[in-house]
């Protein structure tokens, strides 16, 4: 505990979030935050020996023993983390965020609250949370930090959640402590690496219990131990004001969080059992994370990759959301990004380096976002993403704009339109259509 010491002098009311108001600093980030748009998610950890994706310790009820041992082959030899950071800004990626610490407990960087890391157990010995803030400092990136707040490993993550309780080798502990050990994690990510961009927390909800309601609706009751947020919260933005927080909880945001993520999920879109529903979506930038095939951690036998045009697609849907697109690649254990996905990446950054205007640096536009149709607005510049290669003709309810202009962002040419009824009646030239986005740049009269 004496590690600890210098935490617990610190009363929880000088961290206290209830009243947060985010520093000039903080308010500069969250807007850099919404310009930036796309961002590289970065899934590694010794789980990737396995080949199984990052739950498998979970999956295969592995021991605390036994995954011990995994340590001792995480050797990733052919790591660059120039590499990595220039595929990312060649794909259009303005940030990385990376799995600092994930639900097995293991920490990818130089820790000392925990003999458990990447430098003391395993032979390659080196802190490579250090070796990729440098490259996105020296490229031109930020860079986040994903920090679990769930732990399969340690007995102070007690009492367990829902998750990982097939787990042997774990001792019964104190809650308290472990809040003390992740407050001393995160003072050291924060002071030892620099300025950073922010914290990217996951786990929460396996400590959340819930019940149907009458309407058929899944509800929170409960969360069985309190993560302290008031007092993590106010120590990060103590030790770095600038830097957003953000928690993969599925709920509203909770005081002191600076942006809110949507995992797998849209917005509002609801087609997973875990999304947060629309009414809990507030007034902070948004992330919506996916993963370039089916899992987050390397999986040997994922063969679910998706394309440019798949990848382009939900860019812009989560632009029209008004959202940022945080797109997760799982390295192999050898320090490798698979080429496949080095391949699209650069297919999609080469896309982006031509139409990357009507993406970067705007908001969500005038029109709902659908499967067929996004929209997303700069100043007095509306752009139309059009997404369906087979549809000419698109009929917009409710929408009669001052037009100035209406062209093709491509060609330049005018665009074929006229008012219905109080709506817009699009009809495309079938010449200007793109199978993967038609662009149209409709510009209001001041």
């Amino acid at each position: 505990m004496k590690k600890f010491l210098f935490l617990c002098l610190l009363t929880p009311l000088c961290f206290s979030q209830e009243n947060y108001i985010p520093s000039k600093d903080n308010i500069q980030a969250r807007e850099w935050f919404q310009d930036a748009k796309f961002g590289l998610f970065i899934h590694w950890g010794i789980y990737s020996v396995l080949g199984d994706g990052e739950w498998v310790m979970n999956k295969q009820n592995i021991s605390i023993s036994e995954y011990n041992k995994l340590a001792t082959f995480f050797n990733p030899a052919y790591f660059d983390a120039d590499q990595w950071v220039l595929m990312a800004k060649d794909a259009g990626m303005k940030y990385i965020t990376i799995t600092t610490r994930h639900h097995d407990g293991f920490s990818m960087f130089d820790s000392n609250a925990s003999a458990f890391n990447i430098v003391q157990k395993t032979p390659y010995g080196r802190d490579i949370i250090k070796m990729l803030t440098d490259a996105c400092n020296k490229h031109g990136l930020k860079i986040f930090f994903y920090y679990s707040q769930l732990d399969w490993y340690r007995d102070d993550y007690y009492p367990r959640g829902k998750t990982g309780l097939g787990i042997d080798g774990r001792k019964e502990g104190d809650w308290n402590d472990y809040i003390d050990f992740m407050k001393a994690q995160l003072t050291e990510l924060l002071t030892n690496y620099g300025e950073i961009a922010g914290i990217w927390f996951d786990g929460q909800w396996d400590q959340f219990e819930f019940k149907i309601n009458k309407n058929g609706k899944k509800e929170l009751v409960n969360e069985n131990m309190d993560f302290k947020l008031d007092e993590i919260y106010g120590l990060i933005h103590k030790l770095q004001p600038q830097a957003l927080i953000g928690s993969n909880h599925h709920l509203a945001p909770n005081p002191g969080e600076d942006f809110q993520m949507f995992e797998k999920d849209l917005p509002g879109r609801n087609t997973k059992s875990f999304a947060t529903k629309a009414e809990n979506i507030g007034q902070l930038p948004l992330e919506v994370c996916e993963t370039i095939n089916g899992s987050w951690g390397f999986n040997l036998k994922d063969r679910t990759y998706k394309s440019k045009k798949k990848i382009v697609q939900y860019l812009v849907k989560a632009a029209g959301y008004n959202s940022n697109l945080l797109l997760n690649v799982g390295p192999m254990p050898n320090g490798r990004i698979q080429d496949q996905n080095i391949s699209v990446l650069k297919q999609v950054g080469e896309w982006l380096k031509i139409y990357g205007k009507t993406v970067y640096k705007t908001r969500g536009g005038p029109i709902k976002t659908t499967d067929e149709i996004a929209s997303t607005r700069s100043g007095n510049t509306v752009y139309f993403h059009i997404l369906d290669d087979n549809k000419k003709t698109y009929i917009i309810e409710n929408y009669s704009p001052n037009i100035n202009s209406f062209r093709y962002f491509k060609s330049g040419n005018k665009v074929d339109f006229k008012f219905k009824n109080n709506g817009l009646i699009v009809t495309l030239d079938e010449s200007e259509i793109d199978d993967i986005d038609t662009i149209l740049v409709l510009k209001y009269k001041n």
